[in-house]
């Protein structure tokens, strides 16, 4: 069977995209959407996974952000003048914030090359990710393993062994 024969190493690509705990949010999200990935490897200067940058941990930096307070007095609304300064500094803080400082860095997951892709969808699965650093034994990054990698490469073991699918009966 696929899963359970193929190492990880057959399957994952070896060109990912990568961030550095000091590259700037907004440099970040901006590769992410020119690639249109959710999420990338975060390594330190020897090439070892020290955290990953999602999507989800960007729009969560956003959302921080207090909006100005504001109240209506007799008809007119007033900005309060702390309130104000007060997001725009936040705002500043946020566009020039660090990858290291919203990173999920929180027990990171990886994978082996020589481990199955059995292993891999468990994993992902028990863990609630949809993507595995592939690291060597030094922990420095060789390549990247995504569901959908998986995915696709059970519908091509499928398909070339005649496996029909569901809807086609």
């Amino acid at each position: 069977m696929l899963l359970r024969d193929t190492p990880v190493r057959d399957l994952m690509v070896t060109e990912v995209l990568t961030f550095r705990p000091a590259d700037n949010v907004q440099d970040a999200m901006r590769a992410l959407v020119l690639r249109d990935i959710d999420g990338a490897p975060v390594l330190d200067d020897d090439g070892r996974v020290v955290g990953v940058l999602s999507t989800a941990d960007l729009i969560v930096e956003e959302s921080r952000i207090p909006l100005p307070a504001v109240i209506t007095l007799l008809g007119a609304v007033l900005e309060l003048p702390s309130s104000r300064r007060r997001y725009e500094e936040t705002l500043e803080k946020a566009l020039g914030a660090t990858v290291g400082e919203v990173m999920a860095d929180d027990d990171v997951v990886t994978i082996g090359p020589d481990e199955t892709l059995e292993t891999a969808a468990t994993v992902m699965h028990d863990r609630d990710v949809s993507r595995l650093p592939v690291v060597d034994h030094d922990g420095v990054l060789v390549g990247l393993l995504a569901r959908g990698d998986i995915v696709r490469a059970i519908v091509r073991d499928a398909d070339a062994r005649g496996t029909t699918s569901p809807t086609e009966g």
